[in-house]
């Protein structure tokens, strides 16, 4: 699926590359062709100019006058040797009026860009004019219309992907839910069995001490049952005292985890810090950083959990002195199937992110870790 996605991302960007390199080299062609096509009509303007002054007889009268007359587009201003402003023709009136600079400022906006037609008195060969043209507005929207197509692709494209990847997280979202909840479904009926082989294990004698621990793995079991049938479902977040969340889950890992692994609670100097969590949920994502650090570390070494409040947000820190995280890793610890362990499906982080953020609008990443020294994982909580 994952190579499906890939490949018709890529599909998208060559179809938008290609329509936008046709549509610039023949909307360069179109703005060529008019631009000389303006060109020739303002050279056959002044051309018009030139033989209304030379014929005296008045014959080419009306046809100058329409030549003249079908120019209401390009703008010319002439001008005489000494650069002076005679007349023009086509301006913005309104901003002629409104800027008394306006004509100058188009004037020298019309030298830099083409050469002048010059025109030669034919009965002072030393009086020169010149005639400085603009482009229509027409020829500036064809200039500007790959421009404004290739925003529109680019657009298309933003939407496109965002829609696929909404989709794609969608299909993945769902694929988890299934999953987790097909876990918990199958873990319902040997669970009850056992809860109802160990009430029938109460009634015999001798059994007590057997029976407590049987209890408590079942318990377990249940505790795991409920927690793969929450996801998918939104939890009901409630105000907890994360301090005591965090200590009872430390102390079930350290009894858990021999005696060589040093647990240290920093909660600075605050024994009540509330945030809005959902507890069975919660507790995972904590057992899940304490189990990587302990993985981490093989078995000695030292975990600090640090908590504390800031004004909105509730900053969780699992520090282990542990084996550490390589650079090149940071940025997938958090991906499914990542492990860098023998065993283990490499789920338990990617669990824990998604609990983090879907589920209580939080965040979790890895805030430090140096290879031989250690690392920690910081869970960020909204207090309200």
């Amino acid at each position: 699926m994952i190579q499906q996605w890939l490949n018709v991302r890529t599909l998208f960007f060559l179809v938008a590359i290609g329509i936008v390199t046709g549509t610039v080299f023949y909307s360069q062609y179109l703005a060529d062709k008019i631009e000389k096509d303006e060109t020739q009509r303002v050279s056959q303007w002044v051309e018009a100019g030139k033989l209304l002054v030379s014929d005296s007889s008045g014959i080419s009268t009306r046809l100058v006058g329409d030549i003249i007359s079908e120019n209401r587009t390009i703008p010319i201003i002439e001008t005489d040797e000494s650069g002076h402003i005679i007349t023009f023709a086509n301006l913005d009136s309104a901003k002629v009026s409104e800027d008394k600079n306006y004509v100058s400022k188009k004037l020298a906006d019309y030298r830099a860009r083409d050469k002048p037609i010059v025109w030669t008195d034919p009965t002072d060969p030393a009086k020169k004019n010149l005639y400085y043209y603009g482009h229509t507005l027409l020829l500036n929207e064809i200039r500007y219309y790959p421009i404004v197509q290739l925003l529109i692709v680019i657009l298309f494209i933003i939407v496109t992907i965002i829609a696929q990847r909404t989709m794609h997280r969608s299909v993945q979202n769902q694929l988890w839910a299934g999953m987790a909840k097909e876990t918990a479904h199958q873990l319902g009926t040997p669970v009850s069995s056992l809860r109802g082989w160990v009430e029938v294990l109460k009634d015999v004698p001798g059994n007590e001490k057997i029976v407590a621990e049987i209890e408590k793995d079942v318990n377990r079991l249940e505790l795991i049952s409920d927690r793969f049938g929450k996801i998918g479902s939104q939890p009901h977040l409630e105000e907890k005292n994360v301090v005591e969340q965090v200590k009872n889950m430390m102390e079930y890992m350290r009894k858990r985890a021999g005696g060589k692994v040093d647990f240290i609670l920093d909660t600075k100097n605050e024994n009540t810090i509330i945030a809005m969590i959902s507890p069975p949920l919660f507790d995972w994502v904590i057992e899940n950083l304490i189990k990587n650090a302990l993985d981490a570390m093989e078995g000695h070494g030292r975990i600090t959990i640090t908590i504390q409040q800031l004004e909105k947000d509730v900053i969780i820190d699992v520090t282990d002195t542990g084996k550490g995280i390589a650079k090149a890793n940071i940025s997938k610890v958090f991906k499914p199937g990542f492990t860098t362990k023998k065993r283990g499906w490499g789920l338990g982080l990617t669990l824990s992110k998604r609990i983090a953020e879907q589920y209580h609008n939080g965040k979790i990443f890895v805030k430090w870790s140096e290879p031989g020294k250690g690392t920690t994982f910081r869970l960020e909580l909204n207090k309200g």
